[in-house]
């Protein structure tokens, strides 16, 4: 049976440093970190199913029956003097007039409430992978206060990485009128249709409530341990299928110069080294919207037994899920190792009422500073992952653009 916890807890983000991150212009990049962006598997650590564990053991399988009447376990109230840390340290940076992208653990100060942060974040990775902060004052700090503080908790967590090809560390999810079924270019956190189970491109997400939908736009999570171990009960044709390495994930444009437009990838791996655990890599909005490259015959149309394996991941996916309401100052952080989210579809209060916003980060936790092992040749970088074009430089928008 493989682990699905690590015996050590992960070392600080600050108190190492990553040999495999290259010099940047801190001009460009003013943390002095570049996101190192969307890369294909190394092909040496794509293993057989015949590798997989048949059942995966410990705190990351969990059940949604095991949370749903019970929040203690995994709702965090901030203190007053949780509050109190976040609002001196934020308005000192605010003061300090340093740009949002130069922040850190190093001018973001948490002295007390950074202890409780570090278990946090080994939970996230290690644990069951998510956690519910409750209290955040967004309507008392307004935007730019609420980006600041946010930002500096989740320095804690793990570095924030490009989410997107026009570099914006700081997200914003927010129907902009985008075309929902133009998967092929659209990202779909800018429409408000439903949002199938997926994993981010980053080791972390983070999600703040800025303002609520009318109706809908609610958060589903589910242990993709439970998944595996489910799969391997009912289909395990499906769950060999997803460790396959015939999938293509589209990149909707959002490449560097020189590089495909498109990974080749599997859906479950395994970590690199002895008694790896199972990490998951999914979204069908990004395999479904490949019809341009397989119908001119450069890339495989999707066989009978994917879309059989696809529909039967989300299927499962939605029927052992943990449903959850994000209220306004609530943020969410969630493992894209081990746990796949998705978000029902919704409808906005008409205006002039806000438009249901979300503030978003993705956050990097490299190999060396106790994160994943994973089979990607940037796995030792601060900022693996993400999403890099050339060299754009890191933004963050105070509102959805």
């Amino acid at each position: 049976m493989a682990p699905s916890i690590l015996d050590s807890q992960p070392t600080a983000p600050h108190e190492l440093t990553s040999p495999a991150q290259k010099t940047v212009d801190k001009k460009i990049f003013p943390d002095g970190i570049k996101t190192s962006g969307q890369h294909p598997p190394l092909p040496e650590y794509i293993k057989p199913y015949s590798d997989f564990p048949k059942e995966i053991t410990g705190e990351t399988v969990w059940k949604a029956e095991d949370y749903k009447n019970n929040p203690e376990r995994w709702v965090h109230q901030f203190t007053a003097e949780e509050i109190s840390e976040l609002n001196d340290a934020a308005n000192k940076y605010l003061s300090d007039k340093t740009p949002l992208t130069a922040i850190s653990q190093d001018n973001f100060k948490l002295p007390n409430f950074s202890t409780t942060l570090k278990a946090i974040r080994s939970e996230i990775l290690n644990g069951k992978g998510f956690i519910l902060f409750k209290g955040f004052p967004v309507d008392e700090w307004g935007t730019h206060k609420s980006a600041v503080a946010y930002m500096g908790l989740g320095t804690y967590l793990g570095y924030f990485v490009s989410q997107n090809g026009r570099g914006h560390v700081l997200g914003h999810v927010k129907d902009l009128g985008d075309d929902p079924t133009a998967i092929h270019r659209v990202r779909i956190y800018r429409t408000n249709a439903r949002q199938f189970f997926h994993a981010d491109d980053s080791d972390i997400v983070g999600l703040l409530c800025i303002a609520r939908a009318l109706e809908g736009g609610e958060s589903d999570i589910v242990s993709s341990h439970h998944v595996w171990n489910t799969l391997q009960k009912e289909r395990p044709d499906v769950a060999e299928t997803l460790t396959k390495p015939i999938w293509y994930f589209d990149r909707k444009g959002e490449v560097s110069e020189g590089e495909e437009p498109y990974i080749k990838t599997s859906v479950f791996y395994l970590e690199k080294g002895p008694n790896g655990r199972v990490y998951s890599k999914w979204d069908p909005y990004y395999v479904k919207s490949l019809g341009r490259f397989s119908d001119a015959g450069i890339i495989p149309a999707l066989s009978p037994e994917q879309v059989d394996a696809a529909q039967v991941l989300e299927d499962t996916c939605l029927r052992l899920s943990l449903h959850m309401i994000l209220e306004v100052g609530d943020i969410q952080f969630v493992s894209n190792e081990h746990v796949l989210h998705a978000r029902t579809e919704y409808k906005d209060y008409p205006p002039p009422a806000p438009r249901r916003q979300l503030m978003r980060l993705w956050l990097a936790t490299p190999e060396n500073e106790g994160g994943w092992k994973l089979p990607f040749h940037d796995s030792h970088e601060k900022k693996r992952g993400g999403i890099q074009v050339n060299d754009q430089p890191p933004v963050c928008p105070l509102d959805a653009e």
